[in-house]
């Protein structure tokens, strides 16, 4: 894809959080590019940055966070350098966020007809029947069976699933260039979680959409993206397309994580775990932050940083020595 100028682009960002107890790196040194019609799987443990980094990349932490470097560039232009006004305007426009509750997006006390109605005016000039019209359009993309029925209904009175239909429809609306959807499929069960997923590949797909996708769940992320980036305190560890990752990876952390997956285990076997807990964010180790809980650990790991090491084509990990064979 290197002819093709990339959506989003995350350059070297970090995002601290200034705290009594001290600085917490939350996102530390994160690079990555999204391109139109791609969807890029963050994937980690909790507290690992996935979502702080998206967070980050709509202008949307509060103090005491701040972006403390790097560059966040939306089609060439750094957002970083926008004023919050400018950022609401492409908010919810351009760039749309859904969340992991999609009761972040809903107003408990209004008509999903107001709330979509109201999103569709806030940045095109139409008439409230267009925007309307638009709405419904959006219920029906998404697979949500009588959409002008669902349009007069209040939030508490849809299921789980169809609210998180209607908040992945409101973020469809305007046909943005790039969403950030934050784990928006955790809470919902398997066969609701397959349909959605299906329908954010075929939206994206029909609108050349570029979509980031924030999960802990490496079997979600395998069927839905392109290419993966594996987080780890605060810093992408390996990245690579998805057959690369689940098929070759390198890092001690990813072949930690798929190990744990059921599926690659056979019954009866036990998971494979990864030993210890990760750092916490105000007190990252000296070297590679993994190191404490790495088999394979030197002296070299406990005092240096690793840098990106590019293992061929689009793969590239952070470790000193990475893992040859595939180890689950």
């Amino acid at each position: 894809m290197s002819s093709v100028t990339p959506t989003l682009s995350v350059e070297k960002l970090q995002t601290h959080f200034f705290t009594a107890a001290g600085v917490a790196k939350a996102v530390d040194d994160v690079s990555f590019d999204v391109y139109p019609g791609e969807v890029v799987g963050l994937v980690g443990e909790s507290g690992s940055g996935k979502s702080i980094t998206g967070f980050s990349i709509l202008g949307l932490i509060d103090a005491p966070g701040r972006i403390v470097g790097g560059r966040v560039l939306f089609k060439g232009v750094d957002l970083t350098s926008y004023s919050p006004e400018a950022l609401r305007q492409l908010r919810g426009n351009r760039i749309a966020m859904i969340f992991q509750d999609p009761m972040m997006t809903l107003n408990p006390v209004l008509r999903i007809d107001t709330q979509m109605i109201e999103t569709v005016r806030a940045h095109a000039s139409v008439s409230k029947q267009a925007a309307r019209e638009q709405a419904r359009e959006a219920l029906a993309a998404v697979g949500i069976p009588a959409p002008d029925e669902r349009l007069k209904a209040y939030p508490h009175q849809l299921s789980g699933g169809m609210r998180q239909r209607v908040a992945i429809a409101i973020a469809m609306l305007h046909k943005p260039d790039l969403i950030i959807a934050d784990e928006p499929t955790t809470a919902l069960d398997v066969t609701i979680q397959a349909q959605i997923l299906a329908q954010m590949q075929k939206l994206c797909a029909r609108s050349n959409t570029a979509m980031v996708w924030v999960s802990h769940d490496l079997a979600v992320v395998a069927g839905l993206a392109d290419r993966i980036c594996v987080m780890y305190a605060g810093r992408v560890v390996e990245t690579g397309d998805v057959d690369t990752i689940l098929e070759r990876p390198q890092h001690p952390y990813t072949i930690g994580l798929l190990g744990s997956v059921p599926e690659n285990v056979k019954r009866g076997e036990p998971l494979m775990q990864v030993p210890g807990v990760a750092p916490s964010a105000l007190a990252l180790p000296a070297g590679c932050a993994f190191s404490p809980r790495c088999r394979y650990v030197t002296d070299t790991c406990r005092t240096q940083k690793p840098p990106v090491f590019v293992a061929g084509g689009n793969h590239s990990h952070r470790c000193f020595h990475p893992v040859e064979r595939v180890a689950v």
